[in-house]
């Protein structure tokens, strides 16, 4: 990766935390072909990240951010999301109808997400300020609702029999929908957060 790497202690520190929870979480998981369904798009993001790294290096915020998330992924994907140990913790507390660990990693990914997105619009593509944060929702919206469209064809594709296993569905016909919209909210929040820290300060 670079001279810049070798300096950044923060981000070499966040490459050897996940490597290390990848590696844990490949011991024995829940379902060893759902597992590697999942991974599916850690090693391609992951790739995309480390490749893109001298033409574009994101914040260390982004970064943290990105690790946070790909954390959460490599938990649901160790127990498949529908078994992961926290969302039945936390039915069993709320009195839930269903695991919802699924539902918290898609608000995640618009929660943690929107801001390297937001980093992306403004620096590459020179994106106005004023309109980079509904740009930022937009684009949360439509990576969503790609990402669900994407995950039905992966699933039909290479492993039929897994369908319910990786989609996580939990007999819900409007999963996809809840998943979306909730990547959406998470993105709001996250650019509110974000406008408000970036508004000038007021003179007295």
């Amino acid at each position: 990766m670079g001279e810049e790497f070798r300096k950044n202690r923060f981000l070499q520190g966040l490459l050897i935390c996940l490597v290390g929870l990848w590696i844990l979480t490949a011991i024995d998981p829940f379902n060893r072909r759902d597992w590697l369904l999942e991974n599916l798009l850690v090693f391609i993001y992951g790739g995309l990240l480390i490749a893109t790294y001298r033409r574009f290096a994101f914040s260390n915020l982004s970064y943290g951010l990105f690790a946070v998330f790909l954390s959460l992924h490599l938990v649901g994907a160790h127990y498949t999301y529908s078994e992961t140990p926290f969302g039945f913790w936390l039915q069993d507390t709320l009195d839930l109808s269903r695991n919802h660990y699924d539902r918290i990693v898609h608000f995640s990914f618009g929660l943690l997400i929107a801001y390297p997105f937001h980093e992306l619009l403004l620096r590459a593509a020179c994106v106005r300020r004023s309109w980079s944060y509904l740009l930022v929702m937009v684009t949360v919206l439509g990576f969503s609702g790609f990402y669900e469209a994407l995950e039905g064809i992966v699933a039909m594709i290479v492993s039929p029999e897994l369908g319910a296993a990786y989609l996580g569905t939990q007999g819900d016909e409007w999963d996809a929908q809840k998943d979306t919209a909730l990547a959406f909210a998470g993105a709001v929040i996250a650019m509110a957060v974000t406008w408000w820290l970036d508004r000038p300060p007021r003179h007295a």
